[in-house]
């Protein structure tokens, strides 16, 4: 079975060698699950919205067990500049297995406040490259491999809006490569791809003191990934020192999905674990999210 899943990754891997201007293999947004809790991975409108700066790094192994599995390490930061404006830094390597994907981003925030509502409208700029790390098991001359392994590069750019009423209810609306163009053998004629989009909403109610409760819903329309929602319950103890939800996918692969985490001073961690009713669980380990954070300076 593992020969298998390997030959379909390489397969992915030769098709997305021949993809053509404004469109890809897969968006890369789609595969935290930690995006709820973390917007800032996935919404430039976000930046600065907590008034601090962050540092975060997010490692997600999925099908973990499986040789050549897809793995992603991000290093970010958002933080505000003032009382309005804020800034993001996001750079992302994915590997699927002999397929890398490389990210660079940069954005901007600007937020308008009023006495029980902040919303905050950004824009990022973002360069993605798609490429081969190796011939795996393919020929060597074939021509289509070595065109792959130089990589297909794009410029996108990316908008979002995300507000905080009241303190307890936050929303946010991105939509991901709003703007994209392939840098170089740009091919005119290729057919655009749909505009796609995450929507989310959660609200964060008080239990007893000291213990919170907060459903929220995630949903995402993205390129080559099927539309799905993201169905999220998290719990927060000790003023959020300690975090604890559940969350449950309808659509795309229906993974289940149990999240817990800790908050000591300005540091946060967070670990995710996903399963899945897609029968390729069967022959692996499920999925792994982990995300440290550091806060720092802010009002």
């Amino acid at each position: 079975m593992n020969h298998r899943i390997l030959l379909f990754i390489f397969a992915l891997c030769i098709s997305a060698a021949g993809l053509q201007a404004q469109q890809r293999y897969f968006d890369e947004r789609y595969i935290y699950t930690q995006a709820q809790v973390l917007p800032q991975l996935v919404n430039p409108g976000s930046y600065g919205a907590n008034m601090n700066h962050q540092v975060l790094v997010n490692y997600r192994n999925k099908w973990s067990g499986i040789e050549g599995a897809p793995k992603t390490i991000t290093l970010a930061y958002n933080g505000a500049v003032g009382n309005k404006l804020g800034l993001g830094v996001l750079v992302l390597s994915d590997r699927f297995g002999e397929l890398e994907t490389t990210k660079g981003s940069f954005g901007v925030s600007y937020t308008i406040k009023s006495e029980n509502n902040q919303v905050g409208f950004g824009l990022s700029a973002e360069y993605i490259k798609h490429g081969l790390a190796g011939f795996g098991n393919a020929n060597p001359n074939d021509p289509l491999i070595n065109k792959a392994l130089s990589g297909a590069e794009y410029f996108d750019a990316s908008f979002g809006l995300y507000g905080i009423y009241l303190n307890k209810l936050t929303y946010g609306l991105s939509f991901p490569s709003m703007v994209s163009s392939r840098i170089s053998e740009t091919d005119k004629t290729a057919p655009e791809r749909e505009l796609g989009f995450l929507m989310q909403v959660g609200y964060k109610l008080a239990i007893q003191t000291d213990i919170t409760l907060t459903p929220g819903l995630m949903m995402k329309r993205l390129a080559n990934v099927p539309t799905h929602i993201d169905a999220n319950l998290n719990f927060g103890f000790l003023d959020d020192r300690l975090l604890g939800g559940i969350s449950y996918t309808l659509g795309a692969d229906k993974r289940l999905g149990f999240l817990i985490g800790t908050k000591i001073e300005k540091l946060y961690f967070m670990y995710s674990y996903n399963t899945s009713s897609n029968p390729i669980q069967d022959y692996n380990n499920g999925s792994h999210e982990l995300s440290l954070a550091v806060n720092f300076g802010g009002q």
